[in-house]
């Protein structure tokens, strides 16, 4: 039956060829959060091999060959960011009216870029290909690289890549501490593609299939025995907690098309300090309870540096010895006009700031706007001037603070890149804090995945996240990825808790990238000298 289905793919011809792609990449996002449902990509990526073996045509020569696999491997991009990623389209009705028109064409947009990217990751695999159960190693190796550049080229747009499926448990993601979370994609998309080796005809390669589905279960086995071992050393220690590293995690749930409402903005600050002061227990008899009170992103939603009424009411709420983390925009004249931040301050007991970061890695289309000066000459540009206009901060800062262990900030989005969420030139922090506002996005699935992502940047690094959002999800995660605690989606609330003890710098902070590009040039040479010895054949 199963031989049958696949037959039955490779002779799909034109449009069906291109929908069962479609589909096949739209069912692809069940894989992510909040499903995790990612046995699913047992089969579809095998029909995704199935559907490149239909369009490699046989007498097409030099780049031609190419096209076909190239279509398809658009279609089931272009479907599967679009299921993927739909909630973006939300922003658009928090903004105002006059974008929701612009909201499909956004989406429809999006996902129609991003599939570029899996275009030029099937037609690298069409390279390489062959009849030969070694075709899914071209497939594991394309899509990985194309991975690799969504996540670096034009800012990059490291979102729901192939490897979170494959670390949807605890303990499956701890091999990202080796491998990051791009060498959990190649490893994942070779095995998610081993079924259809099962497909070859008998007789055919059979040593080749066997070694193909040998290595995916001795991947599969090493990833779980690899988590358990790790997990079960975590758990003969304890949870282990800086016991004098107190922190109150501030979520307000402030409604979006609310918060940056002048008539509000008194309503904000007295919910946010309420919140912080809020006696929840005999352990938590307000802010005099913590060493440290965290604020979502632009929890403010003015200047701060420009009310004083405001530090003056932060100085009354914290207690001696206690800081606050918040975020607000900032404001800095310049000799030719001004210039607007998204900051995150570190104030003191005494209303100072005693730090400051501005955030480096900015969202495109939502804090800045690509292009600006060519949307205005098309004459569409007036529909954007109220959407970013934020510069991009210098660098990252590790911050000192009385009581509590270095730390780093990550403001929002920029918790989704590995590898660059802590400075690998300057000393390495205690524990990071994520502060974020994903209210633009409602009960949606994208702040589920905005934690997945940052789940990960904790094992790659193995260091603590405290993390604070304004709708949602705040949560206390440890080293090992784990969620300590958590508030859920759309309430408002504290969550309390000890920070976390940082864990030695893993593998991947060492030398997780040399890892990755080692397995790449080792399976492109392998498929090369496959190829070869294949033609050599016929």
């Amino acid at each position: 039956m199963f031989r049958s289905s696949a037959h039955r793919l490779v002779l799909l011809w034109g449009w069906r060829r291109y929908g069962a792609a479609a589909i096949a990449g739209a069912l692809s996002a069940l894989a992510m959060a909040p499903v995790h449902l990612a046995p699913i990509l047992f089969l579809t990526l095998p029909a995704l091999v199935f559907l490149i073996d239909g369009s490699a045509t046989v007498g097409r020569h030099g780049l031609s060959r190419l096209r076909p696999a190239a279509a398809v491997g658009w279609w089931f991009g272009f479907g599967y960011f679009l299921a993927g990623l739909h909630w973006i389209g939300a922003a658009f009705f928090a903004e105002g009216p006059e974008l929701v028109p612009l909201m499909p064409f956004a989406v429809a947009g999006l996902a129609a870029g991003l599939a570029l990217f899996t275009a030029a990751g099937t037609a690298f695999a069409r390279l390489f290909w062959s009849e030969s159960p070694l075709r899914l190693l071209a497939l594991a190796v394309g899509l990985s690289l194309s991975e690799w550049l969504r996540g670096h080229l034009f800012t990059g747009f490291p979102w729901n890549l192939y490897g979170e499926a494959v670390g949807f448990t605890d303990v499956t993601a701890q091999a990202a501490s080796v491998v990051g979370v791009y060498g959990l994609t190649v490893f994942g998309l070779y095995v998610f593609a081993a079924p259809a080796a099962l497909a070859t005809e008998p007789g055919r390669f059979r040593l080749t299939t066997r070694l193909t589905l040998a290595l995916a279960l001795v991947l599969v086995v090493a990833d779980i025995g690899y988590g358990l071992v790790r997990l079960r050393a975590a758990a003969a220690v304890g949870t282990s907690v800086v016991d004098d590293a107190r922190i109150r995690i501030v979520q307000p749930n402030i409604n979006q098309g609310q918060k940056w409402s002048n008539d509000f903005r008194q309503a904000t600050i007295t919910k946010l300090i309420e919140l912080s002061d809020a006696k929840t227990g005999p352990d938590a008899m307000g802010a005099m309870s913590f060493n440290q009170i965290i604020w979502p992103e632009t929890a403010l939603p003015f200047f701060l540096t420009e009310e004083p009424s405001a530090l003056e009411a932060i100085a009354e709420l914290l207690p001696p010895g206690t800081s606050l983390v918040a975020g607000a925009p900032r404001l800095e004249p310049t000799d030719t006009g001004r210039r607007f931040y998204n900051s995150v301050f570190v104030i003191d007991d005494a209303g100072g700031i005693v730090a400051a970061y501005d955030k480096i890695h900015l969202v495109p289309f939502g804090e800045y706007m690509p292009m600006q000066g060519l949307l205005d000459r098309l004459g569409v540009g007036q529909l954007f001037k109220g959407i970013g206009g934020f510069s991009a901060g210098p660098r990252r800062e590790i911050v000192h603070v009385p009581h509590l262990p270095s730390f780093s900030i990550l403001v929002c989005y920029e918790a989704i890149f590995p590898g660059e969420v802590v400075d690998e030139a300057g000393e390495r922090p205690g524990y990071l804090i994520n502060v974020t506002n994903d209210g633009w996005f409602g009960r949606t699935s994208g702040p589920y995945q905005h934690l997945d992502e940052v789940r990960l940047r904790a094992i790659e690094e193995g260091l603590p996240i405290v993390r604070a959002a304004n709708t949602g999800i705040s949560a206390i995660i440890d080293g090992y990825g784990r969620v300590v605690s958590q508030l859920p989606l759309g309430i408002d609330g504290v969550l309390d808790g000890k920070v976390p003890k940082e864990r030695p710098p893993s593998l991947f902070s060492r030398i997780g990238r040399i890892v990755f590009w080692a397995v790449h040039v080792f399976a492109i040479i392998l498929l090369v000298a496959a190829r070869r010895k294949l033609s050599s054949r016929s």
